[in-house]
This record gives C-alpha cells, structure tokens and sequence, in this order.
C-alpha cells in the first residue's frame, strides 16, 4: 500500500505485473468473514493523515471484523483524474474527491473543488446539502450516470494562492504558472493565471525547479501541511472561494451489497470525518496567519479585488446557461447567499456581487427582494452598483443596478 503508482511502473518488475494486475481488478471481496474495499482519495500521504485516515480506521474499528477499507493516497491505484472511471468499473470501490478532479461525467462536476466567490465559510457547505436542496440534487445527477453511489458532501479549506512572488495586485497575476483544481483554472485564467496539471506527488518538486510559480489548491493550514510553505513564500490572503467542496463516492453494486448497518456506520464515519475537517481547518487557518513564520501575507486590495467578483458574476452565468440542472444550482447559491447577507453578522459582514440576481431563472418559490436606493459603495465599478431592501444596515442584500 505504501508504494506508489509510480514507483511501482518505475522497479519494472514485469513478473509482477500479470499478479498485480489481477489483484487490482478484482472485486470487493464477500468471504465468511470480511468484505474488503479499496478506496483511493484525492490527498497525498500527509494530507490524508487529518482528511481521511481517522475516519477509515474508526470505521474499519467499528466494523469489528466484519469490513475493512483499505486507504490509497493520490495517484497510488490510478492517476486522479481516473478515479470516476476506475470506481465505475469496479477497479476501486470508493473515493473521496471532488468531482471536478475526478472528471465525472455530470452537469454538477462544475461545482465540485472551488466554484468561484459561491462560499464564504466552510459550514455553507452543510447547510447548501443538507436545508437547500443541493444533496437531492447531486443525487439525482450521479444516478442519471450509473455506476455510482453520490453518498455525502462536505466543506474543506478555502483557496489562496502561494507563490513564489508576492501578489500585491491583479496584474501581478499575470503569466504566473498555478497548479489548481479545473474550473477554478477555467476562471483564473479570465487574470492571466496559466493552470498546470501535474501529479500532485510533484508539486513541490515543480515549485523548487520554477515548472510552477505557485499553487491555488488550499488554504493556508495545507500549505504548511504538505511541505508547500517550504518552498513557497507568500500567501495571498484573497480567495476565490471560502470551502471547497469534496464527496464521498462508491461503486454502486459495492454499495448496495453491503448490509444496512455497515452502510450506517460507514455514513457516521464520512460525517465524523467532515466534523474533523471543520474545526481542523477553521483553527489551522487563523493560527498559521498569525503564528506561521514561513510565508508573508500579501493582499490585492478590496476595490481592486472586486473585479474578479465581478467576473464570478459573469461566470456564474455561463455555467447556468449550461443545463437547466446547472442553473438550479446556481439559483441557490444566489438564494443562499441572499439569505446570509440579508441575515447579517456573524453571517455575512459585507455584500458580494456574487450573491446579486441574474435575468436566470430561480428556484420556483425564491422570494426576490426588491430593490431600494442605491447603498453607498465605492468598492464596485458603476456597472456593479450594489441596491440594498429597507433593511438595517447589517442585513443589506446585495443586488446588481
């Protein structure tokens, strides 16, 4: 388990290989005494140390014989970018990813890893999945696929960039060669980002030679985490999104094998993971910016930085015109959004243009605010002047003029 993908092809131990071959495709195994999963996750090694080994081995503990996970790290089966496929075939039984990075073949993939500016704390995640319809239909989604079992999302850091330069405006974005997740590589690019692919394995390694200027992957508490604070030396603390977004998936005909109580422990095991995660991170990010000493904290400034809110307007749009499933989700970022910001603090301490309504259609029952007099911003440009309802100062809804 402890070796990789790649130094495996490496040893070229070709007697090996027919053995392994046959080990690796074949299926989960259901003999008198255990069922046995195999299940890959985005993470490296360090990474998977807070993200998902406790979570399998309280499960495989609580299973008390009768099941056991066996965890593989990125790249260690097959690259990432396969997982979708390998876990539909039955190669690997399950995987804890985004979809994004696992190209699944579904309209919500988009959404997976760091949607531009749609979240600003990790707990949106829960609640979007859970009170706002988001789980029905990632659901949904994955079982118009076939294959595989959508069985829980959660919330992970935010997205920050560390790179080699300092970042002191948008222009210094320019040209700067960025390992990140796909569609956050998509919108990055609208300021000149150029995203890289790589193993992750490689990151660092790439960083050192000058193959990359950065990353734009995690938050702070993983930059320090991985070894990517080592050889990085600025955090820019602007982010293209609050949390990121990751699931737990199964081959489906694994999933529906098992008995339902190992599914219930499986299920509380993924929640104690994602409980892990939320206090981990939130704790890690604050600490590391006022306690790291390995990189400075650089910041575009807030007039500056709005227009890249203004583009996530503009993105958001094009992913809506997608599929009519597509703009159901994005009608209930702006539902959920508006909702925070109406809420006030601790909610939301200030309006995005991200949460604004669009000419889209919204979720059938969304309740559209209407518009008062202009609220006194200068953060926008003309085209982005936020309206505020006849609400107290602290509960403005944002809207675009």
């Amino acid at each position: 388990m402890t070796k990789s993908r790649r130094s495996f092809l490496k040893t070229g131990a070709a007697a090996t290989v027919g053995a392994g071959a046959a080990a690796l495709a074949a299926p989960a195994v259901h003999g008198q005494s255990m069922i046995r999963w195999r299940l890959q996750t985005y993470a490296g090694p360090a990474l998977a140390e807070h993200v998902i080994k406790p979570a399998v081995d309280a499960f495989n503990k609580a299973a008390n014989g009768e099941m056991e996970i066996e965890l593989f790290f990125a790249d260690q089966l097959v690259p990432t970018g396969e997982l979708f496929r390998a876990m539909q075939n039955g190669t690997i039984d399950a995987v804890q990813s985004d979809d994004d990075s696992i190209a699944a073949p579904t309209d919500v993939s988009v959404f997976g890893g760091y949607f531009p500016l749609a979240l600003r704390y990790s707990l949106d995640v829960p609640v979007l999945f859970s009170q706002y319809g988001l789980g029905e239909i990632w659901d949904e989604a994955y079982s118009e696929v076939g294959g595989v079992k959508w069985l829980s999302a959660g919330a992970w850091d935010p997205c920050h960039f560390a790179t080699k330069d300092p970042i002191h405006s948008l222009a210094d974005l320019e040209g700067k060669r960025v390992f990140t997740f796909p569609t956050a590589g998509r919108f990055l690019q609208k300021f000149g980002v150029v995203p890289v692919t790589l193993p992750w394995e490689d990151i660092e390694v790439a960083v050192q030679t000058g193959e990359l200027d950065g990353v734009a992957w995690s938050g702070i508490t993983e930059d320090y985490t991985v070894g990517w604070a080592d050889v990085t030396d600025y955090f820019l603390t602007n982010n293209i999104s609050g949390a990121w977004i990751g699931h737990f998936f199964a081959n489906e005909d694994r999933w529906n094998e098992l008995p339902d109580h190992l599914k219930t422990i499986w299920r509380l095991a993924m929640d104690s993971s994602h409980y892990y995660r939320q206090y981990w991170y939130w704790g890690g990010e604050a600490h590391l910016r006022t306690q790291g000493t390995k990189m400075s904290l650089t910041s575009i400034p807030d007039d500056e930085w709005a227009q890249v809110e203004a583009e996530a307007v503009k993105f958001w749009d094009e992913i809506a015109a997608t599929s009519e499933r597509a703009a159901r989700v994005v009608g209930i970022f702006r539902q959920y959004n508006e909702v925070m910001a109406q809420a006030g603090k601790p909610y939301r301490y200030s309006c995005s243009p991200t949460i604004a309504a669009s000419p889209l259609a919204w979720p059938r029952g969304m309740r559209h605010i209407q518009a008062g007099p202009p609220a006194k911003s200068s953060a926008f440009p003309p085209a982005m002047r936020l309206r505020h309802h006849n609400l107290p100062t602290d509960s403005r809804a944002c809207r675009i003029a």
